[in-house]
């Protein structure tokens, strides 16, 4: 049994049950005006052949103008009831031309128009197929019939003066009205169709232009979407990080403060850094979010190592990126695996003991590759910060292997295993904190695979994966790890 959705769409131009739109108000306006058009020329048209005397016994002229109406006035609806018109149309003719009405010309031009119609208009193509077919084999009846009554006066009468050839005047004449008529209705018949196969085509034109506006549509929605979620891992990537710094060294100060005040103002200087380093971040992601796409230098500097400190190195040179979800050209293309010795630092001065250990051969990663990564061992970090307990010890390791990059991050911590648990282990997308949220779609960016989860023996485990296959040759890393 077919069910709802695989109906047919009759507004696809492909279905089966196409068919055009209905007329407009203009339309059936601009018919009416031919109607009326059409009977007056018809109505004179008549006038004058009578008053020539071209038919020697016309019809009365209330029976002439009662032909004409029905010949050219049904055409005021002939897009509604195109196959009802032509069959009206049609017997009109026939009748007019029975009582020798005196008019053929308008006559013929409004038969012409009502059968091109059926061919343009008709819904079903089957009836419009059978209208015309009975239409046209009625008036070679017709014709058949009126040639079979002429052909015993014709046998009587000399041929008339000047007449030569191979045919009789009487086949001569037979053969121009078959000729005539044929090519009357065929002409008829395949312009109709030729407008309803255009009206087809246009049809299909529209469609596909309103499918690709929706399409476009989706693509910008989708696009802000991602710039979002884009932004808003930035921003909890940098906010979180360095504010979770500020907070342990505030704390620190405070207790060494009544103690020890040099190393009070020590935890002190190292909450104005990790302030100084958010801020510089932090307006990276502003001027990201003014610049202009299209000017040619776009291209911020560095936001890891602000101009005042001089700690940028090597990655700000082939750190911007056109290509992705995070690079376009933005300030914080400088921030990558490059800079993971300087992370481990500031997480080692922030309390927190961390070493950093890289296994095989650097290679060039793409800017936003090398962002992802930095970005999951600083979250990585922070959560150390958070959730470890006093006196872990962190390691960080990136491997480089032969069809991966693979970055690790780990601690022996013993910090609450329920709270742990709630920030890490739960493999869902949306489960965890926004850091592991982040963090799986960081992941996902490059096609790679994200592992949390706890240690054996105590501590827990980030391991992320990303494959060399979807690796391009992209700003150069250096080993400063």
């Amino acid at each position: 049994m077919r069910g709802v959705t695989d109906a047919p769409d009759p507004a696809d131009p492909d279905a089966p049950g196409w068919s055009r739109p209905r007329p407009s108000g203009g339309e059936l306006r601009a018919d009416a005006a031919l109607a009326g058009v059409l009977l007056v020329a018809a109505v004179l048209t008549m006038v004058l052949y009578r008053s020539a005397g071209f038919y020697p016994e016309p019809a009365s002229g209330a029976v002439s103008v009662a032909a004409l109406v029905g010949v050219t006035l049904p055409l005021a609806v002939r897009r509604r009831w195109p196959s009802a018109v032509a069959a009206v149309v049609a017997a009109a003719f026939l009748v007019g031309g029975l009582l020798h009405v005196p008019e053929q010309v308008i006559s013929n031009i409004a038969l012409f128009m009502a059968l091109y119609t059926v061919g343009a208009w008709e819904p079903s193509r089957a009836r419009a197929s059978w209208t015309r077919g009975l239409v046209v084999l009625g008036m070679f009846v017709w014709l058949v019939v009126a040639l079979y009554s002429a052909s015993a006066d014709a046998a009587d009468e000399d041929a008339p003066p000047g007449a030569s050839g191979p045919f009789s005047p009487f086949v001569a004449l037979s053969l121009v009205q078959l000729v005539t008529n044929a090519l009357f209705f065929a002409g008829a018949w395949w312009f109709g169709d030729h407008a309803w196969r255009s009206a087809r085509e246009r049809a299909r034109t529209a469609l596909r232009t309103r499918l690709l506006q929706a399409e476009r549509v989706r693509a910008e929605a989708q696009a802000v979407t991602i710039e979002r979620l884009r932004l808003a891992r930035e921003l909890h990537d940098a906010v979180a990080h360095h504010v979770s710094l500020m907070g342990v060294g505030a704390a620190a100060a405070r207790t060494l403060l009544p103690v020890d005040p040099p190393r009070a103002a020590e935890a002190l200087e190292g909450v104005e850094g990790a302030a100084r380093e958010a801020l510089t971040e932090l307006h990276g992601l502003v001027r990201t979010l003014r610049q202009d796409e299209g000017a040619p230098d776009a291209t911020p500097h560095a936001a890891g190592g602000g101009p005042s400190d001089g700690s940028s190195d090597g990655a700000s040179d082939g750190s911007s990126s056109a290509d992705g979800s995070f690079g376009r050209r933005e300030a914080l293309g400088s921030l990558g695996v490059d800079r993971l010795p300087a992370l481990v630092a500031e997480t080692t001065a922030g309390g927190v003991e961390a070493t950093l250990a890289v296994v095989g051969q650097p290679r060039p990663l793409p800017p936003t590759v090398s962002l992802n990564l930095y970005r999951i061992a600083q979250e990585a970090l922070t959560n150390v910060r958070k959730h470890a307990g006093p006196g872990a010890h962190a390691d960080v390791r990136l491997r480089w292997l032969d069809d991966a990059v693979e970055l690790e991050v780990s601690d022996d911590g013993r910090g609450p295993r329920r709270g742990r648990e709630a920030a890490w282990s739960s493999p869902g997308w949306g489960a965890g904190g926004l850091g592991l949220v982040g963090m799986r779609e960081r992941v996902a960016a490059d096609g790679g695979e994200l592992h949390v989860g706890p240690r054996r023996g105590g501590g827990f485990l980030v391991r992320a994966s990303v494959p060399r296959r979807r690796v391009e040759v992209g700003a150069s890393v250096g080993g400063g790890a």
